[in-house]
């Protein structure tokens, strides 16, 4: 199974606590405090779409990419479902690190740990030279991703979470396997979905290879790659990172 194969499907009823709004708030502000006026964003990573259409109901024009087809059926039913007459947002598939648009943007985005996901420094090489690619002259890439002190600190362990809607219950269980050498930890997910009406119960599973991140690492990327450093801050509020900082914000700037 594809990585968010079949876990796309119960994807959002997982994350339904998840305050999306609260988060294109946070973009929101950071974008207009570093390029006030910007209205085209990239996202790198979209998943089912909900970051996008809200920025979209901000005024920006937005583009969202995904390797996962399941992901982008999913944003673009939740599209179509809603009166988006009015909302510049389109999605595409394709692979964050070998893009190829024929247009630039005034900002990059990437969030909910998607670089994370770039387990290799090739890979990250390449997911930031894929984001400075499609940034116009000065423009910002942001990205959120698990911050490797606060996960060294707190160690990951074994998660079950439990959630439900008028169809299914699902319960998960998240299982970590960290890799010392590698600074990668396998997030190994066993999912059981009930059926409520007919009471059949499936399971899937799936590993999810999610790297954390340290400043000095990112900082060389960023000079490999031609980024400059504007800001790193604890997701959502703006504090300093601490070894209580799961997860960071960078903002950078293109050179």
């Amino acid at each position: 199974m594809s990585l968010f194969g079949k876990y796309s499907s119960y994807y959002d009823l997982l994350y339904k606590d998840k305050d999306y709004e609260s988060e294109v708030e946070y973009i929101h502000k950071l974008i207009q405090k570093n390029m006030p006026g910007s209205k085209r964003i990239l996202n790198l990573g979209c998943g089912t779409g909900k970051h996008d259409i809200l920025l979209a109901e901000k005024g920006y024009h937005v583009t969202g990419v995904d390797m996962s087809e399941e992901m982008l059926s999913e944003a673009k039913a939740r599209l179509s479902s809603q009166d988006s007459r009015n909302l510049q947002v389109n999605f595409f598939q394709g692979d964050i690190r070998s893009l190829e648009m024929e247009e630039q943007f005034d900002v990059v985005i990437s969030l909910f740990h998607v670089m994370s996901y770039q387990t290799t420094n090739e890979d990250l090489n390449l997911a930031f030279i894929s984001a400075k690619k499609h940034l116009c002259k000065n423009g910002f890439f942001i990205f959120d991703a698990w911050y490797g002190p606060a996960v060294l600190t707190d160690l990951p362990s074994m998660r079950v979470k439990r959630l439900e809607d008028d169809k299914i219950h699902v319960t998960r269980i998240a299982e970590p396997l960290m890799h010392a050498n590698k600074n990668v930890v396998d997030v190994n997910y066993t999912i059981f979905i009930r059926d409520k009406i007919n009471d059949v119960v499936h399971e899937l599973k799936e590993t999810h290879h999610m790297r954390y991140l340290f400043k000095p690492e990112v900082d060389i990327l960023f000079d490999k790659s031609g980024f400059q450093l504007i800001q790193l801050e604890e997701w959502l509020t703006g504090l300093t990172p601490s070894f209580n900082s799961w997860g960071v914000c960078w903002v950078a700037k293109k050179i």
